[in-house]
């Protein structure tokens, strides 16, 4: 009766049994994988909501592309970065989960595929699946830092193969993308006629990137390329559901794909009127937002690092992002890991595996959460570390 597109286990895993279960009792949980900013005790301005209150939002006026003020805000946004997009290559979405649907549909053909960075946020399988387009994974390695392994990615590529996704900086590793490996991504796929969707979201967090981080790609000349980001992150404002896709590459080919994404946008026409009206604002007064999230993920990495010195487990390198990866000893599985934090420490993390991490064992912890709930987790963490 129902899509063959559904082809996930609905059970709740181990992981999830247990956190209802440790709910259900009243135990007091300390949550290390809070990703709402909105819940995570970040001060917002006053009068964000004021945006909202414009008449021009009870007026109708339906734009595939966007309303004009509204893609000159984003335009705005990349030039205040010192990157100049014209607003003839910014199309609007509800959402970058929105975007990346938009450009499926553009690329691919059911049966097609798609190369995604492994580890990485688990929702590019989900939304390529109800697109009827097939995910194939290339790695990470981690040496230090962390780096894409180009002829892995290399080796990926099929006749089937018709986009390569980066996520910059990737979730959960706070890995940026190099201008090296920009480089060879690009050539490699002007090479095979496919395309880049970098996924920018997390673009202004940076926490310790150097000079060879690219931070967006916006300005790609040698491909096809689309660039994606939204106020969910930019601005703290998940609630407010407005993505962007920003196109770059060869001029002729941009151009044709902008004129099929139009088509796309125009069958959805998903944005709502008063966000776009007040895009401007939320875009200026997020830059507040922003500051805070900065201020919050810096000390909570830094307090990790001060609270595991010398500890049994190591914290790896990030760059920029929302999140810190620990590696444990290898004791015990992942799960084993994050079941025994919960149950005897009342400690919530999430596992290597809901990323895709290759080998054990990798925990990922969130460097929103306020911070005495982090320190008091990290330092339990810490000691279930030292009892082995």
């Amino acid at each position: 009766m129902f899509s063959a597109r559904f082809h996930w286990d609905f059970k709740p895993n181990a992981i999830a049994e247990a956190v209802k279960q440790c709910r259900l009792s009243g135990a007091r949980v300390l949550d290390l994988t809070l990703s709402d900013p909105t819940r995570a005790g970040i001060a917002y301005p006053p009068d964000i909501s004021t945006a909202l209150d414009d008449p021009r939002v009870l007026a109708y006026d339906p734009q595939p592309f966007g309303l004009r003020e509204a893609r000159e805000a984003v335009a705005r946004y990349y030039s205040e970065r010192g990157c100049e997009v014209s607003i003839d290559r910014v199309l609007l979405t509800a959402s970058t989960s929105e975007a990346y649907s938009f450009l499926f549909q553009l690329l691919t053909d059911p049966g097609d595929h798609i190369l995604a960075p492994r580890p990485s946020y688990p929702l590019f399988e989900f939304l390529a699946n109800m697109e009827s387009v097939e995910v194939r994974q290339y790695p990470l390695r981690y040496e230090g830092g962390w780096s894409i392994d180009l002829d892995a990615l290399a080796e990926s590529i099929s006749p089937r193969t018709r986009a390569i996704v980066i996520v910059n900086p990737n979730n959960p590793t706070g890995s940026y993308l190099k201008r090296s490996e920009l480089r060879a991504i690009e050539e490699m796929c002007a090479r095979h006629e496919i395309a880049i969707l970098c996924d920018e979201v997390f673009s202004d967090y940076a926490l310790a990137a150097g000079r060879e981080c690219v931070r967006t790609a916006v300005g790609v000349e040698g491909c096809l390329t689309f660039s994606m980001s939204g106020l969910s992150k930019v601005a703290g404002l998940p609630q407010m559901k407005l993505g962007w896709i920003v196109a770059a590459g060869p001029h002729e080919l941009r151009s044709r794909a902008m004129e099929r994404l139009e088509l796309v946008a125009d069958t959805y026409l998903s944005v709502g009127a008063p966000v776009q009206w007040a895009a401007a604002r939320l875009l200026e007064l997020g830059g507040q937002v922003q500051g805070g999230i900065r201020e919050r993920v810096s000390r909570n990495l830094a307090r990790a690092r001060q609270l595991l010195a010398d500890a049994p487990i190591g914290v790896l390198a990030v760059e920029g992002g929302w999140y810190v990866t620990l590696q444990p000893p290898r004791v015990r599985s992942e799960e084993e890991w994050v079941l025994k934090l919960l149950r005897e420490e009342g400690v919530l993390v999430q596992p290597g595996f809901f990323y895709d991490f290759e080998g054990e064992a990798y925990l990922v912890l969130s460097l929103l959460t306020q911070p005495e709930v982090f320190d008091e987790g990290v330092a339990r963490i810490r000691r279930v570390a030292e009892a082995g």
